[in-house]
C-alpha cells in the first residue's frame, strides 16, 4: 500500500518541476519580448528621426543646388561679360597701336618735308645773296630814274601862294609824285551838277569848255564854299582846309566834255584821311 501511494508523488513532483520550468520560460519569454518591443519602438522613432532628418538634408540639398545653378549662371554670365571686355579692349589695344604706328609714320614724313624744304630755304638763301649786288643795282637805278622824273614834272605858280609847286600831268606823272612821299593824292572825276566827296572836302563841276581849256568849279570845306571861276587845265587851285590850315591843291588835267573832268587832290601828308576815298 505504501510502494502504491510513493508512485503518484513522484509524477507529481516531476510535474511541478516542469510546470515550473515552462513557468520560468514563459516569464522570460515574456521578458524577452517586452525588452525586444521596446528595443523596435525604439528603433523605429530612431528611423523615423532618421528618414526626417534625411528628408530634411534632401530638401537642403535640393535648395543648395538651385542656389549653386543660379550662381553657376551668373558666374557664367559675368565670365561671358569679361570675355568680351576682353576682347573690346584687346580691340582697342591694337588700334592705339595702329594709331601710333600711323603717328609715328606721319611725323617721319613730315621730318623728310621739313629737311627737304630747309635745304630748298638754304638754296633760295644763297641765290638771294648772289642777287644782292644785283639789286643794289637795281635800287641805285630806279632812284636816279625817280629823280629824273621828278626833274621833268610842271613847276607851276599856285593860284593862292604865287609859289612853284610840282604838278602831274596825268596819271603816270602822279604815280611819280606819289612815290616820292611827301603828299597824299586823290584822283577824281567829276560830272557837271552833281556834288562828289574827294578825300575830306567835296567838288562840284559848274561849267567846262573843252574848247578853250577851261573850267569852274566849287570847292566845299570846314563847312565854306570856295569858287574856282575860269580855270585852265593842269593849273594848281590852292585853298586851306582843317583845324590847322593846311594847304590842299586841286589840279584839273584834263576836260573831256562841257560836263566832264577829271584831275587829282593834293594833301599835306599829316592831314586827315578819309576812311574811303571817293573817285
Amino acid at each position: 500500500m505504501s510502494e502504491y501511494d510513493d508512485t503518484p508523488r513522484t509524477y507529481s513532483g516531476a510535474l511541478l518541476a516542469v510546470l515550473a520550468v515552462a513557468l520560468l520560460a514563459a516569464i522570460a519569454g515574456l521578458v524577452w519580448s517586452f525588452t525586444l518591443s521596446s528595443r523596435i519602438s525604439r528603433q523605429e522613432a530612431a528611423l523615423a528621426e532618421t528618414t526626417q532628418q534625411d528628408a530634411k538634408l534632401a530638401s537642403e540639398l535640393r535648395e543648395t543646388d538651385a542656389r549653386l545653378r543660379v550662381a553657376t549662371d551668373e558666374l557664367s554670365k559675368s565670365m561671358g561679360l569679361t570675355q568680351k571686355q576682353l576682347d573690346t579692349r584687346a580691340q582697342q589695344i591694337i588700334q592705339r597701336e595702329d594709331a601710333q604706328e600711323a603717328r609715328s609714320k606721319q611725323l617721319e614724313a613730315a621730318q623728310k618735308q621739313t629737311a627737304q624744304q630747309v635745304n630748298a630755304v638754304s638754296s633760295e638763301v644763297s641765290n638771294v645773296k648772289t642777287d644782292v649786288g644785283g639789286v643794289k643795282t637795281d635800287v641805285a637805278k630806279t632812284q636816279s630814274d625817280l629823280t629824273q622824273a621828278l626833274s621833268q614834272l610842271q613847276s607851276m605858280k599856285g593860284d593862292l601862294t604865287n609859289t612853284n609847286t610840282l604838278i602831274a600831268r596825268n596819271h603816270d606823272e602822279l604815280v611819280t609824285l606819289e612815290h616820292k612821299g611827301d603828299r597824299n593824292y586823290y584822283e577824281f572825276t567829276l560830272i557837271k551838277g552833281r556834288r562828289k566827296p574827294v578825300g575830306t572836302v567835296s567838288l562840284e563841276l559848274r561849267k567846262a569848255d573843252p574848247k578853250r581849256s577851261k573850267f569852274t568849279l566849287d570847292v566845299f570845306a570846314d563847312d565854306k564854299r570856295y569858287e574856282k571861276k575860269d580855270r585852265n587845265v593842269n593849273e594848281p587851285l590852292q585853298f586851306y582846309s582843317g583845324k590847322t590850315p593846311a594847304l590842299y591843291e586841286i589840279v584839273v588835267n584834263a576836260i573831256h566834255s562841257k560836263k566832264e573832268i577829271s584831275g587829282y587832290l593834293s594833301t599835306p601828308k599829316n592831314a586827315p584821311t578819309p576812311a574811303a576815298t571817293g573817285q
